[in-house]
């Protein structure tokens, strides 16, 4: 039987990433932009951590990728406002791309929690991918080392948020989280479909 310590290990270092938050909108508030950096790339690596425990652990649970899926959405806001209050000029720069990259992480929320009145947690692997490389042109964006990552980050984000909203539309009330992909979606939508014929 699994360790109680390792079974809750995963949630509780999602739960950790959204702690990390008001750490960096302290660094941010502050001016402390290199700091804001580290904590960032911190906080990214306990995204990575806790789903890889998960399912090393098998313990996989719809509360996990909720709190996933919540640190993230945190995580995401406090880049915005950080990039605002840390390198307002390269934030003015870049808006038109800082606005896509908004509504594809929150177009496809939206479109879950106006079908299914809750928050969908798919984690596709092009979401994954596109979390990613938007971390890393971020990164390389207001450290003033590259800007044209942050072109290729705004197209794997259109595609995952295109993605995830036709899961959305396809799918069904009982199965909002853990989607690896629409063509996994398209799978589970004929199995639906061919259950309900027999």
């Amino acid at each position: 039987m699994l360790n109680p310590f390792y079974r809750h290990l995963p949630n509780t270092i999602s739960f950790l990433r959204i702690l990390i938050v008001p750490v960096l909108m302290y660094l941010a508030v502050n001016q402390q932009p290199m700091a804001f950096i580290i904590v960032l790339i911190l906080a990214e690596l306990t995204d990575a951590l806790d789903g890889f425990l998960a399912r090393r652990l098998d313990v996989v649970s719809e509360l996990g990728a909720k709190l996933d899926s919540w640190g993230d959405f945190l995580v995401y806001i406090s880049m915005v406002i950080g990039a605002w209050l840390l390198w307002p000029e390269i934030l003015l720069r870049e808006q038109i791309y800082v606005f896509i990259m908004i509504a594809c992480f929150t177009l496809p929320v939206l479109v879950g929690l106006l079908k299914f009145k809750k928050w969908t947690s798919y984690h596709t692997l092009s979401a994954k991918l596109a979390v990613v490389v938007s971390i890393i042109a971020y990164v390389l964006l207001f450290t003033g080392l590259l800007s044209w990552p942050i072109i290729v980050a705004v197209t794997l984000s259109l595609y995952a948020a295109i993605e995830q909203i036709l899961i959305t539309l396809i799918g069904h009330e009982g199965r909002t989280v853990d989607v690896k992909s629409i063509w996994h979606a398209l799978k589970e939508k004929q199995a639906r479909e061919s259950s309900s014929i027999d």
